[in-house]
């Protein structure tokens, strides 16, 4: 199978050696966003609860351009600066996914690109068309 690469102007533009996603076969694979607005580049806010919102925001633009969407994730990482945010993230995402959940982990970690507070990655399963 050969690698397609996935790429929309509703999330922000890659700013690395990187793609927002990867696609092979149904299965896709989705660089971290961290929480830029596309049209500026820049971090939506200071407010973590902003910031996430606006990375499921990310995210879902890369799922949609994929063909599929955000509740087709199969497993996300969630990249934290301070792990006292973890029930924020929690009450967030419930907004943003339908059970079956996705499998996840959620990482604290020192630093982010730009000063974010937060960045998720993850893999989406593409719904079958047959």
């Amino acid at each position: 199978m050969s690698k397609q690469i996935i790429s929309t102007d509703r999330a922000p533009a890659a700013i690395g050696t990187y793609s927002q996603a990867v696609k092979i076969g149904t299965t896709v694979y989705l660089s971290g966003q961290i929480p830029l607005e596309p049209e500026t580049m820049e971090l939506n806010s200071e407010d973590f609860a902003e910031q996430a919102e606006q990375v499921f925001k990310n995210l879902a633009a890369v799922c949609e351009a994929a063909g599929g969407e955000l509740n087709n994730m199969v497993k996300v990482n969630i990249f934290l600066l301070d792990l006292a945010n973890f029930a924020t993230v929690n009450e967030i995402m419930s907004k943003h996914f339908k059970q079956p959940y996705p499998a996840r982990a959620a990482i604290g970690i020192s630093q982010l690109p730009r000063g974010a507070k937060i960045e998720i990655d993850g893999i989406l399963e593409l719904p079958s068309t047959n």
